[in-house]
């Protein structure tokens, strides 16, 4: 039985109950001119041309779509494909999305632009746009962040970036997010937000959505090329939520022929220190929109936690909780201990060292595979490569 297209968001930027702009008035025409100016963008063949051509010759894409073959052979079961995205240039996915929106920036005439960042990836990828196209630059990021992410903070300033420490609350993504808004509050007439993740006020969600969508374009025609045929099964890791949804958007309407699940991250478990929110959170409004979030029952939103930085944050992607509403994508977690053990892993088998976000969904990745038979096929989102962490996997692993 043929499905309807899946369509979404609507006018107002909803997801179902989700998304929307709960945003004070000073906002409301920042976002608007944004939404008119990405629609035209949208039909501009010049636009299209500019960006394409940039994600080829400066990106790098299409990344590789690779078969790890000791890996599967070491998970037992389905055939285990990675989308190299750690292969773009900067070292991740964010770079898609921060490339895109900086194009229209220059559009809208800003040349002040500002960004939030937890595990640094985000932040060197709109430093690194923002040296191309020779625009002021400065990324909020949590003081605990900072301290995870030493090398990422010395390549922002390396490419000309001001990075400005956040210190209150939990000192990581969460507080770099709204300090962020606070500055767009402010200077509202000269500044352009680069947001990093499919969260926030409509139309970002939307936005940060189709600029990642360019992963599961590819991945459906590259594994056609390796396989003839689609997946049975395409994983990967969700904090925000941008690498997944980029993933995912292609897939939607083939489901339930072929299965999609998010990787949240468990932390130190489901019933201490996490950043399930989708597991484990409720519905509320954070950072301009309904979404799922870790709260107390009088709706104060509590501290998340994850060994990756990138994952550390309390809420998620609207279109992520109506995804799962709807149940179009399923999700699972992943602690801070099996995510360390399947980096580990990977190296081992691959000589690929992922990041610890990553590493979420190859620990899922490998537990599935193992579940499957030897003619399936199971793709993960390799969102981003691990340099950015060795400082925690030394001290983890006692290097």
């Amino acid at each position: 039985m043929s499905r309807s297209p899946y369509s979404a968001p609507d006018s107002r930027g909803h997801f179902g109950m989700f998304g929307g702009k709960f945003i004070p008035e000073t906002l409301i025409k920042n976002a608007a001119d944004l939404e008119q100016e990405y629609r035209q963008a949208q039909n501009d063949p010049v636009f299209r041309e500019t960006l394409g051509r940039l994600l080829r010759d400066y990106v790098g894409r299409p990344t590789p779509l690779y078969h790890a073959e000791r890996l599967s052979r070491m998970a037992g079961g389905a055939a285990i494909y990675l989308k190299r995205e750690d292969l773009c240039h900067t070292g991740a996915h964010k770079i898609n999305n921060a490339l895109g929106q900086v194009l229209l920036a220059r559009r809208m005439g800003k040349q002040r632009v500002i960004a939030e960042t937890g595990a640094g990836q985000h932040g060197v990828a709109t430093a690194t746009v923002c040296a191309l196209f020779d625009m002021q630059c400065i990324v909020y990021m949590g003081e605990e962040d900072i301290r995870r992410q030493a090398p990422n903070v010395a390549r922002m300033k390396l490419l000309g970036a001001e990075v400005r420490p956040v210190t209150s609350g939990s000192r990581t993504l969460k507080d770099a997010t709204s300090e962020a808004i606070r500055d767009w509050m402010n200077n509202p007439e000269d500044t352009f937000y680069i947001i990093g993740s499919v969260v926030g006020m409509h139309p970002y969600p939307m936005i940060v959505r189709d600029f990642q969508a360019v992963i599961g374009k590819e991945t459906r025609t590259q594994i056609m090329e390796h396989a003839g045929r689609l997946p049975d099964v395409i994983t990967a890791c969700v904090g925000g939520g941008s690498n997944a949804i980029g993933m995912f958007y292609e897939f939607l309407e083939d489901v339930p022929a072929l299965e999609l699940v998010g990787v949240e991250a468990a932390g130190e478990g489901l019933e201490g220190k996490h950043a399930a929110s989708l597991t484990k959170g409720e519905p509320g409004i954070l950072h301009g929109a309904m979404t799922r979030l870790l709260q107390t029952e009088d709706g104060q939103v509590l501290e998340a936690h994850s060994i990756s930085a990138g994952l550390d944050y309390p809420g998620v992607g609207p279109e992520h909780c109506y995804l799962q509403e709807t149940g179009l994508v399923s999700y699972t977690s992943a602690n801070d201990r099996e995510a360390l053990d399947a980096l580990k892993t990977l190296a081992e088998t691959e000589g690929i060292i992922c990041a610890l976000e990553s590493a979420h969904a190859v620990h899922y990745a490998v537990r599935r595979a193992a579940t499957m038979t030897p003619d399936s096929i199971l793709v993960v989102n390799l969102s981003g490569r691990g340099d950015k962490d060795m400082g925690t996997i030394i001290e983890s692993f006692g290097l």
